[in-house]
């Protein structure tokens, strides 16, 4: 029996208006543009994606499972603006079949840059959970897949997670296959669920694509290949972006009609079910620990921390902003915190990668700018107000 873990990311960051150095205003955030953005994937992806969620659970008498990691950025603007989302994903948690993540409310990358910011966005998130959907979450998702040694045992310390989801990258795994349950060394019992990216890409990235061997992808062919990891291993993780549904894999490719058809297929052969990730982490024992030294993610084909990190800019932008957090959070200012924590949104630093080689399109999708120079400029400008607010 193999069980298909599917675990969806849903978040949208508050991208920042054009700001020039000689504004003076602390309004950052592009509301028209970030409405546009948002309205456009709440009605391509998110009610129509979560509707057919919804009719698959009940189709299947709640066998058809799977998990949600939602940021606390997402949530925010939902509920300004289009809270029957929201009322799709907490009728979704009624059913008992899906379950919640934890990760960083603002989809940060502060477990890199400060301990202390990284629990508080935990423990935000977490709240925010346990209030909209009913759940407190045990099962992590650090932004981006990002994941060492160091986030198991820090997490475990918190005491409110008993696994955590990573990127089954091939230089760690080596000759072993993602498709088991793994341990984290030097911790008690924390459980870790690998992406099966090969599996995941196959839906999020090549589906529509007509040059792709494999193309069309239908559910009974990806139903055999998942049969196939039968013997091999007992799990299928597939993580994706749930955008993959509706907006980064249109209508028109006939995604909606794969993952409508799925669940059937899958149940046909006798020999596939589907999990959340705490199921699995209940029902499966770890065969080997999964260690992991240094930072991965699952970003681009290095799977490492370049897309954020991997140029002078990016640093210097988060290393700075970094510096102001001591200074914000002694002003007791819950607005100048509010905007601080939104600058901490990992999106603002992928704008400014410069490394264009297999994943360039990825990048490129969702970015407001023309260069990564001009995404540094903009919020080292924005950061210069921020400072000039906090230090005065």
């Amino acid at each position: 029996m193999v069980s298909i873990c599917f675990y969806f990311q849903v978040h949208q960051p508050l991208r920042l208006r054009r700001y020039s150095v000689f504004d003076t205003s602390p309004d950052y955030f592009d509301q028209r543009r970030n409405a546009e953005v948002l309205h456009r994937v709440v009605h391509k992806c998110y009610i129509p994606a979560s509707t057919l969620l919804l009719e698959l659970v009940q189709r299947h008498d709640q066998r058809f499972r799977f998990a949600f990691s939602i940021t606390g950025c997402l949530i925010d603007q939902l509920r300004a603006s289009h809270p029957q989302v929201i009322e799709l994903w907490q009728e979704l948690s009624r059913t008992g079949c899906v379950e919640f993540l934890g990760e960083t409310y603002h989809h940060s990358l502060a477990f890199l840059f400060s301990r202390d910011e990284f629990k508080a966005q935990v423990q935000m998130h977490a709240q925010l959970m346990a209030e909209l959907f009913g759940q407190e979450p045990r099962v992590f998702r650090n932004t981006e897949l990002i994941y060492s040694n160091d986030l198991a045992r820090y997490l475990q310390g918190l005491g409110q997670h008993r696994g955590v989801i990573a990127e089954g990258a091939d230089h760690i795994l080596g000759y072993r296959s993602p498709n088991h349950l793994y341990e984290a060394p030097g911790t008690k019992g924390m459980k870790l669920l690998l992406k099966n990216y090969r599996l995941s890409d196959d839906i999020a990235f090549r589906f529509s694509n007509r040059n792709w061997p494999h193309w069309p992808l239908t559910a009974d062919k990806f139903a055999s290949w998942v049969r196939q990891i039968d013997g091999h291993g007992g799990l299928c993780n597939l993580f994706m972006d749930f955008e993959t549904f509706g907006e980064h894999q249109w209508a028109q490719t006939g995604i909606f009609q794969f993952l409508a058809a799925l669940p059937e297929e899958a149940f046909k052969t006798g020999h596939i079910d589907f999990r959340t990730p705490s199921e699995c982490i209940q029902s499966f024992d770890p065969v080997d620990e999964y260690d992991v030294p240094h930072m991965i993610s699952w970003a681009d084909t290095e799977r490492d921390l370049t897309a954020w990190l991997g140029n002078a800019m990016q640093s210097n932008a988060l290393h700075e902003l970094y510096k102001l957090e001591a200074p914000i959070k002694q002003s007791a200012d819950p607005q100048l915190l509010a905007d601080w924590r939104n600058l901490t949104t990992c999106d603002h630093f992928y704008y400014m990668c410069t490394k264009y080689f297999a994943d360039g399109e990825v990048h490129r999708y969702f970015n407001p700018y023309e260069s990564p120079y001009d995404s540094y400029i903009n919020f080292m400008n924005v950061l210069d107000n921020l400072r000039t607010r906090a230090l005065g």
